[in-house]
């Protein structure tokens, strides 16, 4: 079983980063736009190779160049190391 996040100190930069919580839940969320529905299906693609390898899968949407995500672990009902390890996975890949 994944373990919560206890140092909530870690979801700084994230915020920082355009990600916010999520009213109601312990998850996070943020919204990618991309130039192109091809630019954004290759990034759902690339993360959702990375996701498995993590063993950990975000909530998400893609409605043409914007991909909706949100991160939570239902493991533990809120937010794990795994929620933050595949932010910033997200952010590095999108810029």
């Amino acid at each position: 079983m994944t373990k919560e996040l206890t140092d909530r100190i870690a979801l700084e930069p994230l915020i920082g980063s355009g990600w916010s919580m999520v009213e109601g839940r312990d998850a996070l969320t943020k919204e990618f736009k991309f130039e192109s529905f091809h630019q954004a299906w290759a990034w759902m693609s690339e993360m959702a190779l990375w996701a498995a390898k993590l063993d950990h899968h975000p909530e998400w949407s893609n409605t043409y160049n914007r991909v909706q995500v949100v991160l939570t672990t239902h493991d533990c009902n809120g937010l794990s190391e795994l929620d933050v390890a595949l932010a910033k996975h997200m952010d590095a890949a999108a810029r």
